[in-house]
């Protein structure tokens, strides 16, 4: 077991094409320690050159209806009424502190895509 630190694209090729080889190897065996290394450097190295932003607010909520089957209308207890729904919905309203908290609590989107600015 060779294991360096990932430092560039060929070094992140090359750890990839090791974590194919060996992808079904046992925990606790020698092999199955190679990968779980190679995987938290293979995850270091993607989280600090390919990092995916969080979604903005209102992309998040009409992913999170989409999972759960819900249409717009099944917002008006967690926001409000109808058209306070619609006006945030359409980007025309900001979310107000008491609305983050509900869409928390009930749609369970974490608060720190919903405080984000949009």
């Amino acid at each position: 077991m060779k294991i360096k630190p990932i430092r560039n694209e060929a070094d992140y090729e090359k750890a990839l094409e090791r974590l194919e080889v060996i992808f079904d190897a046992k925990r606790g065996a020698s092999l199955g320690d190679e990968l779980e290394i190679l995987a938290i450097l293979i995850d270091n190295y993607e989280s600090e050159h390919f990092p995916i932003e969080m979604p903005d607010p209102i992309s998040a909520i009409k992913f999170r209806m989409e999972q759960m089957g819900l249409k717009q209308k099944d917002l008006v207890e967690i926001i409000g009424f109808k058209s306070r729904v619609s006006e945030v919905m359409n980007r025309k309203r900001k979310l107000t502190l008491e609305m983050i908290r509900q869409l928390n609590a009930k749609l369970r989107i974490p608060t720190e895509i919903l405080i984000q600015d949009y």
